[in-house]
This record gives structure tokens, C-alpha cells and sequence, in this order.
């Protein structure tokens, strides 16, 4: 009805004000002029509406809307895949995952997005445990029709029966079981990588770990948590090691300290230590620190210390969690619990 705000204030006043002529009506002409302010206001309010909007935002301002939500744009990522990653975030904040989960899912989606983008392989080291991160992803993969067929998933561990074999997959401590309960049957068959590269360490060829990493060129995250004593995947404290003899360390077969059987007992069983597998094959420190980059994730509260001695200990084989000290592009990622002071 009214193009322009001055004509619209003129509009509202009591009629007889509004009688002379228009080049006279000095209320015309004052209502004229700040109408044009406003109207130029209007303009920049609609502007920068728009660059808040994710959808419309040029580039320069995609950028700052990402740091304001912690969401920074990976290296050699698209504007268009750092656009599409922006938008999941308001997707993903109706799901009942945890904002830690929302990170390592946002991190996995960007990464897969960025390198298929130009034809290229993704390679995860992946835990169970953390897990919040994946009933996340399998929704953006399927939401979003990412394919995973150049993807590969190695996962970090899996328990042995006293005899050194696997598990039974139908345990619920069975990692097997868990990724394929979890992850993969979650995700459509049209999306999601063939059953070769879903990657378990094998207790009777421990070496395929580092010989399919090496014909893939290489790891670009290892994703994993941090156990009460410090043990990534399930490489124990070794206090005779130093820490580069530690850190050299490929994947094998080991016994299971009693203080992480008893954690996991605690958080797995309700506490029956002796329900929990003595044995363990896990990939090694050597696959771990070479990978690109480490994401470890800590959200209960005995993380309160251990993630303060990962970050600022002693590097050593007494604390494994320490090495990832010396990685160029590691980081740990916490809640507000696991961040309070432990006592």
C-alpha cells in the first residue's frame, strides 16, 4: 500500500493536516525526509538479516557466523560444503544428541563432504566410545544423501574371549555388534560403504592394520576417547617403555589392566568385573599419532583429572593420552563436566 515509511507517517495524521497541497503540506515534506532515513534504515536491516540468514550470507560473512558458533571452515573446504555444514547445526539442535556428540558428527560429516567434493578417500580410526556422535551422523548421512562409498571406518578395538578371538558379535560389549546395530544397518544401503571397509583389527593378522593404512594413504582422523588411566583404544600404560619406544607401538593382541576392566565394568555391566574380557586386540599408538588429525572426546566425571593430565603432563608411556601432546592438529573436546576442577 505504502512504498515508503514518510508516506505512511503522513498517512496516520488527522485529515485536515493532510488537506493542502503536497508541495506546501510542510508535515508532506518533514514526514518526506525522515521517511528517506528510515527507508535507508530498512534497507540495512534487511541486508544484514540476510547475511545472518545461512542460506543468503555472501562468503566474508559466512565466515563470522561460523565463529560465532564455533564452527570454523576446514581447510580446502567449498564455501557451498561449509554453507550446507552451518545449516545442519539448526537441524541437528532438534535431536536429543549431545553438543560434544554434534561436534565429532559435524566433524565427521565436513571431512567426508570436503573430500569427496574432489574424488578423494576418507579414512576414520573410530572408537565406541564415545558414541553420541553417530545416531547424529546416520541421520545427516541419510538426511543429506552423503555417500560413504569412498569411505573407510577402522575401528579402533574389539575384546577377545580367553582364547584370543573375537568376541560373540550378539554380546552388548561386542564392538562389532554395536557399529553394526548403531551405525551401519542405520544408514541406507544406497549410502553406505561396502562391508570390506568397515575395519576391525584381527587378533590373527594384527599387521593388516598398518598395511591397509598405508595403501590408503594415510588416516585423516582418529577419533577416540581417553580411559581412566589414560589408555587410547586399548593401549595400556607400559611404565618400562619410554615414550618413544611407546609411541612406536602397531597394532596387537594385550591383557586388559584391571583398572580399565573395572571402569568399564562400572559403566558396561554395573560392575561385574568379572563378566568383563581379560584380552584385547587394538590398534596401536604408531596408527594413532599418524593420522592427520585426533579428535578425543571426555564427558564423564573422572575425565575431570584425566583430561588435565592429557593436556599438561609428563609425555610418557605411564599416561598414553600425554603423546597426543606432540601431534600437530590433536584435539580434546569436553563438557561442562568433564571441564570442572576435579577437587
Amino acid at each position: 500500500m505504502f512504498e515508503h515509511f514518510g508516506d505512511y507517517m503522513f498517512y496516520l495524521l488527522h485529515a485536515p493536516l493532510r488537506k493542502l497541497k503536497a508541495g506546501e503540506n510542510q508535515l508532506k515534506i518533514f514526514f518526506s525526509v525522515v521517511g528517506e532515513v528510515f527507508d535507508g534504515i530498512q534497507e540495512d536491516i534487511f541486508r544484514l538479516r540476510e547475511q545472518k540468514m545461512i542460506s543468503m550470507a555472501e562468503p566474508i560473512m559466512l565466515e563470522v557466523i561460523g565463529q560465532d558458533r564455533d564452527m570454523f571452515r576446514l581447510q580446502g573446504e567449498s564455501i557451498e560444503a561449509y554453507r550446507r555444514r552451518l545449516q545442519m547445526k539448526a537441524v541437528i539442535a532438534e535431536m536429543a544428541g549431545t553438543a560434544e556428540g554434534l561436534k565429532l558428527a559435524l566433524e565427521m560429516i565436513g571431512e567426508i563432504e570436503k573430500n569427496n567434493a574432489v574424488g578423494r578417500r576418507t579414512v576414520f580410526i573410530c572408537p565406541v566410545g564415545p558414541v553420541g556422535q553417530y545416531p547424529i551422523f546416520v541421520r545427516l548421512v541419510n538426511e543429506r544423501r552423503l555417500s560413504l562409498k569412498n569411505c573407510w571406518f577402522i575401528n579402533m578395538d574389539e575384546y577377545l574371549t580367553d582364547d584370543e578371538e573375537w568376541i560373540d558379535e550378539r554380546s552388548a560389549l561386542s564392538f562389532h555388534g554395536f557399529m553394526n546395530r548403531t551405525v551401519y544397518s542405520k544408514i541406507d544401503p544406497e549410502l553406505v560403504m561396502p562391508e570390506n571397509q568397515r575395519i576391525f583389527p584381527d587378533p590373527h593378522d594384527p599387521g593388516h592394520i598398518a598395511k591397509v593404512i598405508d595403501e590408503l594413504g594415510g588416516v585423516d582422523i582418529a577419533f577416540g576417547g581417553i580411559g581412566i588411566n589414560g589408555h587410547l583404544a586399548f593401549n595400556e600404560a607400559q611404565d618400562e617403555l619410554t615414550a618413544d619406544e611407546f609411541a612406536a607401538l602397531h597394532t596387537r593382541v594385550l591383557t586388559i589392566s584391571r583398572e580399565t576392566r573395572t571402569s568399564n565394568a562400572i559403566g558396561d555391566l554395573n560392575g561385574a568385573i568379572d563378566a568383563m574380557p581379560r584380552k584385547a586386540v587394538t590398534i596401536g599408538m604408531a596408527e594413532i599419532l599418524g593420522a592427520k588429525k585426533i579428535r578425543l572426546g571426555v564427558f564423564r566425571d573422572w575425565h575431570r583429572s584425566v583430561v588435565r593430565q592429557a593436556a599438561y603432563g609428563e609425555v610418557s608411556a605411564h599416561f598414553p593420552a600425554t603423546l597426543i601432546q606432540r601431534h600437530p592438529d590433536a584435539m580434546i573436546i569436553v563438557n561442562a563436566n568433564a571441564a570442572k576442577q576435579p577437587f
